[in-house]
């Protein structure tokens, strides 16, 4: 099998994408894409993500994502990734709606940037002064600190990512701070077990807990190391959200074959 595949990237969360509406890709066979996900021994990304056939009526596409340990969830920036992907093989640049994992998605360009419609969060946890949790398509944890970049993250983060309460189902954890009028953040991804430069769950969950702390309104901006995103959110008046959005830039990288 020769694979053909892109290499996208949001905000430095990079991406394999196959064009798999064909259905032919061995999405069962977890070591291939351990291997294909692999920095040294592959081609290297923070996940995969299959473009298949629609799945029901009126959706364009269906995403299924994979992290480099070959474990599944939703993924915001890959969704991100996915929408620009789809765009550049059909060459339709329509808004559209999708599914993952999750359930159904919208996605679209706007002012240059992808849109992504998230799903509604039933609300923002505070687990004790500084630290909140957030569902937004995967767990979150967010610790906010003085300052994010001081933050030794690999092990702060490994220590809860490895605890008995997290160690089974796994949890991203996020360490943030608001500042200058956003949100400042550096996220360990479960699945990835490392440090990402981006990711858009965890963007969407560290503004939705931006709002729910009273430092957002209903549009946040995050900064992260890989670039800026928004998050637009409606609270639905029960301590949740609603017409949850994530918005940022995409680009592609290169495409190319891979023979395992």
């Amino acid at each position: 099998m020769v694979l053909q595949f892109a290499k996208w990237q949001g905000t430095g969360n990079d991406f394999i994408l196959v064009d798999d509406r064909q259905g032919v890709f061995p999405s069962g066979d977890e070591a291939l894409v351990r291997r294909l996900c692999d920095r040294h021994f592959g081609i290297g990304s923070d996940g995969l993500i299959l473009l298949q056939a629609p799945r029901e009526a009126g959706h364009a596409y269906h995403m299924e994502f994979f992290n480099p340990d070959g474990s599944r969830s939703f993924c915001g920036n890959g969704s991100r990734c996915a929408y620009g992907f789809w765009c550049a093989l059909t060459g339709d640049r329509s808004p559209v709606r999708f599914a993952a994992i999750d359930g159904a998605h919208t996605a679209a360009w706007l002012d240059g940037l992808v849109r992504i419609g998230m799903r509604d969060v039933a609300g923002v946890e505070r687990v004790d002064a500084r630290t909140d949790r957030a569902h937004t398509g995967s767990p979150h944890l967010l610790v906010w600190v003085d300052d994010p970049d001081e933050v030794d993250l690999v092990p702060q983060a490994r220590a809860i990512r490895y605890n008995a309460e997290h160690a089974a189902a796994g949890i991203n954890v996020n360490f943030l701070r608001w500042a200058n009028g956003r949100v400042e953040m550096r996220t360990y991804e479960r699945g990835v077990e490392a440090e990402t430069l981006s990711c858009g769950t965890g963007v969407t969950a560290a503004a939705l807990a931006a709002m729910a702390r009273g430092h957002a309104g209903t549009s946040c901006a995050v900064s992260t190391k890989g670039g800026e995103l928004r998050v637009d959110a409606v609270p639905d008046g029960r301590g949740g959200y609603v017409q949850v959005h994530l918005s940022g830039p995409v680009a592609h990288v290169f495409t190319g074959q891979f023979e395992p």
